[in-house]
């Protein structure tokens, strides 16, 4: 149930995103009268779910139908000599179709749903994309046309996506800021108890209740943003605390790629193990304990915090132990017979260590919002330069679906859905602006060549770079995906 509800908020965070992205391209393209042929949520070849256009003035819809037919006649040349194949493209005369012949209609824009739901496309006229309308390129140029146009309007329908991506990650973050607030443990606090920490971090030189003071010099606020500033700033040491003294813990020189191919925490935050609830049919109830109880050893060993506890209890699967408490000024011991997976039945109390919460008026949301956005969008592109830096070798850490997916909660939650949503759409916006052909960036990095240089591209030169990105893609894809399921068996 759980990878279900992980797999609708994927597929509607995706849907969602699509649906802006293109949309930005969309809007841009109508301003400046470029047709577009057709806008789909995820990819359709050979037919589509869903499928609805405005002919002649009266919407007509499909389901579940084998797409449009194309417009073009595809003639085969072969070379006598060279035995290469050629092609040459045929208009259809749209005036001996039937009136209500969707292809008769070649202002208005075809709207569906396809069935690949990997993404999503706009099909702009005169434009080498995903599509590959080579048929339409071997025409004549019309003025309605995406090549038509000047090279600074054409420039602007590429970013345009990117773009609305930006816009919907700031509108996200602003509407949170003004309902939530920004909620968050200090690193103050969490030095009540000191860290909690992997075997990573213990490998680093971290040891549990360090409390961490600065990072490379530099004070981290925010408890959560730590591991990220390690990754992002690479700095030479953090400044900790330990059993009273300051000191500091010099981070390995390969400490990036590792923290890029950890799985799991790197540090948390340690906390007594206090009894909030129980769980129904609770071992731990049924012996006696209650709501309030802190535990504090098992078997023999002394557990003051809850990662203690995790490290010993997993030692009495199946097994008789004596789990002692605290309950006000007593000690008390208490014998439970553990199950297989040797828990208690005890949920903790989240209330050990005080969050705080940022509130923020409207006014006050509006620049904050952009504030978080740009720290977004700028600490993605680190991420992306350090991911393909040869050096940290942490091609490993790329992920695909699998672990996009896992991003989203077990159960369903507005307000985290939407958080991750807004990250989503900033991871979205710079993968497209990347310089890579087939992406928004290729083109627009061919866009700017041309406004420099003077000179246009030929189609022949875009269709071979289009097909190139489309290659560097599916590779990246496969890498990505691949990585998932290698994952699976680790």
């Amino acid at each position: 149930m759980a990878v279900l509800v992980k797999i609708i908020q994927l597929i509607l965070a995706l849907t969602i995103l699509v649906i802006v992205h293109e949309f930005g391209h969309f809007i841009a393209a109508r301003i400046f009268r470029t047709r577009v042929e057709k806008f789909y949520i995820f990819f359709n070849p050979n037919f589509s779910i869903f499928r609805c256009k405005n002919v002649h003035g009266k919407w007509r819809f499909a389901f579940f139908s084998k797409n449009t037919p194309e417009k073009f006649i595809t003639h085969e040349h072969i070379d006598p000599i060279t035995d290469k194949k050629s092609y040459t493209y045929e208009p259809i005369d749209l005036s001996k179709l039937p009136e209500d012949d969707w292809r008769t209609d070649e202002e208005h824009t075809e709207f569906g749903i396809g069935w690949v739901p990997l993404g999503g496309y706009c099909s702009i006229a005169g434009m080498i994309d995903e599509s590959m309308n080579l048929g339409q390129m071997q025409q004549e140029p019309q003025p309605w046309e995406f090549r038509s146009k000047p090279a600074w309007q054409r420039l602007i329908v590429m970013i345009g996506g990117v773009v609305m991506n930006v816009v919907l990650a700031y509108v996200i973050h602003t509407g949170l800021l003004i309902s939530q607030g920004e909620q968050y443990i200090s690193t103050a606090e969490v030095n009540k108890y000191g860290i909690a920490t992997s075997s990573l971090a213990k490998e680093f030189g971290f040891e549990d209740g360090d409390k961490i003071l600065s990072v490379g010099g530099k004070q981290v606020d925010k408890f959560h943003k730590i591991p990220m500033e390690i990754i992002l700033e690479n700095p030479g040491y953090v400044e900790v605390e330990r059993d009273g003294k300051k000191m500091n813990v010099e981070m390995p020189d390969d400490a990036v790629e590792k923290l890029l191919n950890h799985q799991g925490f790197f540090i948390s935050y340690r906390f007594p193990f206090v009894i909030g609830d129980f769980a129904p049919g609770s071992a731990a109830k049924d012996s006696g304990m209650q709501k309030g109880d802190k535990i504090v050893k098992v078997g023999v060993k002394m557990t003051p915090y809850y990662n203690d506890f995790l490290a010993e209890i997993s030692q009495y699967a199946n097994q008789k132990v004596v789990v002692s408490v605290v309950r006000e000024n007593d000690t008390l011991p208490f014998t439970i017979q553990l199950s297989d997976d040797a828990k208690l039945g005890v949920y903790v109390d989240g209330n050990v260590l005080e969050s705080e919460t940022q509130t923020y008026t409207f006014a006050e949301a509006i620049p904050q919002g952009f504030n978080k956005t740009g720290k977004e969008l700028s600490d993605y592109w680190k991420q992306l330069k350090i991911v393909f830096n040869p050096k940290n070798k942490a091609y490993d850490s790329l992920g695909g679906f699998i672990t996009i997916g896992s991003i989203f909660p077990d159960a369903f939650n507005w307000v985290e859905f939407w958080r991750l949503t807004a990250f989503l759409s900033i991871i979205l916006a710079v993968m497209n602006i990347l310089p890579i052909p087939a992406l928004d960036g290729g083109h627009v990095l061919f866009l700017l060549v041309e406004i420099i240089t003077r000179r246009k591209p030929s189609d022949k030169f875009m269709e071979i770079a289009q097909t190139v990105g489309l290659v560097i893609l599916l590779v990246l894809l496969i890498v990505a995906n691949g990585n998932d399921i290698l994952r699976l068996f680790r």
